[in-house]
Formats: structure tokens, sequence, C-alpha cells
């Protein structure tokens, strides 16, 4: 007879600390996911502003889970489900389950207008943070060369979409970048002629912080020459523009970096387990999970991180942050184990450490129980906890002086990577005919 079969789909923050959680145990564990990677988020936005690297915030998984016998990683993707069979299709095979744990987490939602995102990328991969990387610096590089002036003001415009804690981190970001790090770096331009333009739908910034939380957000982003927008709509996006609705009065701003941090929607897996489990979903998508995190009419199957909804009562459902999925992951862990021991389980209990925003040196806004803290102490400790969450030792001592050195100073990684564009259509974009350039002696 075969162990008790553990799938975990999914090596994000509950997939992976699930499966760290059953080390050593009496289950058979299989890790399905797509990268051989863990990816810390939270702190993707550093790699785009060239202040951390990609090795900073990755582990590899197979490093991670190396001394857990019982658990074995598997790079594949995941796109269908027998929940009949207990079966997971995946694109080098199948895998028999007897438990499952769906920790496929969500992408960007674009709100059916899914052609903005070539103009506007967003924040969820290395490969997004290394577009975004590319075409800030790429901006300021061509600005450098640029005669016209106009060409060289949309160069210098960058716009980001959604000032939720993404968009608001990476606004502070790019502010640091043209206000302090970059000054003096160039000969023609001065990078504190960048105009970044933070824009939100809401009637303020964080609109899930306290108030006062987002008054002075809005105050630091200001000091670092972010120019905030709410209750301001995009209407269309289009290489070098954005169009925008602000009440009555609709703006067409041209910026040759737009970036985007509003709104997500669930995974393609996830919205396969929902078609064929039929099980109820919230508006996002998000399944409607038990007290033990499992679906109410399948009981072997448990969803957790920001596909999972978890409610807390009067309509109100735990957020989807980085804690969240680790702390329900680790959850499944000890209840399974317990299971092993004919203990029974008990519901997951989410303990709350708060929840932060760092808009810049020493510039950020966080909220901690029923206390709002702001500035350095409150830098200090976003310090201390991102670097304590990072997965492996090593990084942690890495991530620490790599982002002391150039977070306190003025360096930042600026290396322009990727494809770079066609001389013909950079030629296009300047009025010339390639075929006269082809021409010339």
């Amino acid at each position: 007879m075969h162990k008790h079969r553990i799938v975990i789909v999914g090596g994000g923050f509950g997939g992976l600390f699930a499966a760290r959680g059953l080390c050593g145990s009496d289950y058979d564990v299989t890790l399905l996911d797509k990268r051989n990677f863990h990816l810390f988020q939270p702190l993707l936005y550093q790699v785009a502003t060239g202040i951390l690297t990609v090795g900073d915030i990755s582990a590899q998984q197979r490093v991670v889970l190396r001394k857990c016998k019982n658990v074995r990683t598997l790079m594949s993707t995941a796109y269908d489900i027998d929940p009949q069979r207990k079966i997971i299709h995946h694109e080098r095979g199948e895998l028999a389950y007897d438990t499952l744990i769906v920790a496929t987490g969500v992408k960007h939602q674009y709100f059916g207008h899914d052609e903005w995102r070539h103009n506007a990328p967003g924040l969820k991969t290395i490969e997004h943070a290394l577009e975004m990387r590319h075409r800030i610096f790429r901006a300021f590089e061509l600005a450098e060369g640029e005669s016209d002036p106009d060409r060289r003001r949309r160069l210098l415009n960058f716009v980001v979409v959604g000032a939720g804690p993404t968009g608001v981190e990476l606004a502070g970001a790019l502010g640091e970048l043209a206000q302090r790090i970059m000054v003096g770096d160039y000969r023609a331009i001065d990078s504190r002629d960048a105009r970044i333009t933070l824009i939100e739908g809401a009637d303020r910034v964080l609109p899930a912080f306290d108030p006062r939380l987002s008054k002075k957000a809005q105050r630091y982003l200001e000091q670092l020459g972010v120019e905030v927008r709410t209750q301001c709509m995009v209407q269309d996006i289009a290489a070098g523009r954005v169009q925008l609705q602000q009440g009555e009065e609709v703006e067409t701003l041209e910026a040759e970096t737009i970036l985007w941090a509003a709104g997500v929607q669930v995974s393609a897996f996830g919205r396969i387990l929902a078609k064929r489990t039929g099980e109820e979903t919230d508006r996002g998508g998000r399944f409607l999970v038990q007290p033990d995190l499992s679906l109410p009419n399948h009981p072997d199957i448990h969803v957790v991180g920001d596909l999972a909804h978890f409610s807390l009562g009067e309509g109100r459902s735990l957020p989807g942050l980085a804690p969240v999925a680790i702390q329900q992951g680790e959850y499944l862990a000890k209840t399974f184990k317990r299971r092993l021991k004919n203990k029974p389980g008990k519901p997951f209990r989410y303990f709350d450490k708060g929840s932060m925003a760092i808009i810049g040196r020493y510039r950020v806004v966080g909220q901690i129980g029923g206390m709002r803290v702001t500035g350095f102490t409150a830098w200090f400790l976003w310090a201390v906890v991102h670097v304590w969450s990072l997965i492996e030792p090593g990084q942690r001592l890495s991530v620490t002086l790599h982002w002391l050195w150039r977070f306190m100073g003025r360096t930042a990684d600026r290396l322009i990577t990727g494809n770079p564009p066609k001389t013909s259509n950079i030629l296009k974009a300047r009025g010339i005919d390639p075929k006269t350039f082809e021409r010339a002696p």
C-alpha cells in the first residue's frame, strides 16, 4: 500500500511553506511548479528599479527542500484536473493525489483590455521586473541622446497605474532614482526633470490602509516628485500615451514608460479548478474555503494564498498578502501531521503582523494591529520583516548587504538587458523612412 500522496500545485509562499512543513513526515509529497525557484514577490519592484538583483529575491526549490527526502519537486505546468479520479494533468504527464493543495496565485487583470499588456507591463514575475527595468533605464539613456525637446520630455515621463502597495512602492522607487540616486550621472539631461505620475481610481492612495496613513504616504510621494492623481480612471493605453478620465475631464498623457499595478485575476489553473469542481467562488474568482482551507464539496482539495477567500465575517476576507499564504501553508502542514497521529484538526487562525508600504529611504507607512507607524521606525521594521522572510539564511545576508549598500548610497543596477529594439522601429518613431536610412552611404 502506497503512502498518502500530497500534491502541491504552485511553489509560491503557500506551496513552498507547506512542502517545507511536511519535510520528514510520513507523506509522499510532490511540489509541482512551472518554475524551479521560489520568488520573493514583495521585493520585485526593487529588482525593477535596480536596488536588488534577481538572485537576491529567488531561491532554488531543490536547494530549499534538499534535506526533505519525502518531497520531490517537478518543474511542469498543471493545466487540468479530474477531481473524481484525483488526477492532475500537467504538460509532462499525470499526477495522482490523495490530498491536493492548490497555491497557484493570481496574475494581472487589465479589466477586459488585454491589449494594454504590451504597452503597460505588470509586476508578478522576474521577467516582468527585468522588462520594467529595461524600459525605465532605457528611457533615461535615450533621453540623454535626444535633441528634440518634445521627444525628450516624453522619454522622461513615467506613469504608474494603481496606487495599492505595489504601485506606491514602485512610484516611490522611481522618485528615489530620479531625485537622488541618478542625480549628476547624465550630461545632457537632469534626472530630476523626470515626471512621475501615479494614477488611482479610488479617492486616496493605499485604499486598504488607515486614511491617515494614506495621507502620509501621498505626502512622502510628493516629496519625491511624484504627482498623485486619485479618482482618475484609465480609458485607453497605447504606445507612448495613456488616456485618463477624471470626472468629466478627459486627458491624454504622453509617456514612454507606462507601468501597471492595478488589479489581479485568478490563475488559469484556478479557473479550471472552479469549472471542474463546481465550487463557489467570489466575484474575483477566489474559492470560498472552509475553516480548514478545504473546499466545501471536495474535502481532499485545499486552497491557500491569493486564490483562497477566507471569510472573516461581515463581508471581510483575508487579503492576498505573502504572510497570509505563509501561515496557511504552515497551517496545512501541521494539520496533516496531526492527522497522522489521529489528532483532530484546528481551524485556521491568522496572526496579523501588520501591513507596510515603503515609499523611499526612511519613508515608510505601516499599521500593526491598531498602531500606526511611519518614518524611520517603520522603515527599520520593514527591513527586518522582509529580510527575515527570505527563504535561505544566505540570502538574508546577501540582501542585507546589497540593500544597505545601494539603498543608503547612490548606486543601482542599471544594466539594460533583453533584446534591443529594431533600428527600423526607432526610425519610424522619429518619422524617418527606414529605406532612406538603408540607402545612405
